[in-house]
């Protein structure tokens, strides 16, 4: 399944790796779900897991990073036709429209409005795995 993870998801993965987003993360690791991403996401993922605040060590970091390039589809982004409201959110939802992506996950759904979504599925973490197991 191809999927846009926000980077607040990926960070809450790490941080509680027992709870929906680090299922989440256990199903990237695993090659269950398959990242759809472009450089800007790749260099905001990195920027935000190196920030001192989460005390990540930074060699792990790495390597997750380094698979989540290697394991993820690069995709070319087309702008977006209406703009969210905060303009830091528009590279994930650009990808998942441009990819086609099954849908975006955030815990940050207030930022991204139906009326500027284009279709694209936007659910929570939790959503995602009720989704995710309704499909088995």
């Amino acid at each position: 399944m191809n999927i846009v993870l926000d980077t607040n998801v990926l960070v809450s993965g790490l941080l509680t790796p027992f709870g929906p987003s680090g299922e989440i993360v256990r199903m990237i690791s695993a090659g269950l779900l398959t990242l759809m991403v472009d450089a800007r996401i790749l260099s905001e993922y990195r920027e935000v897991l190196h920030r001192p605040k989460f005390q990540f060590n930074h060699d792990q970091v790495d390597d997750l990073l380094d698979y989540i390039r290697l394991s993820s589809r690069i995709v070319s982004a087309v702008p977006l036709k209406k703009p969210l409201p905060d303009p830091d959110d528009e590279p994930f939802l650009e990808i998942a429209v441009s990819a086609k992506a099954a849908c975006l996950i955030t815990g940050n759904r207030v930022h991204f409005p139906k009326k500027s979504c284009q279709g694209v599925k936007i659910v929570s973490p939790s959503e995602f795995i009720d989704l995710y197991r309704d499909l088995e």
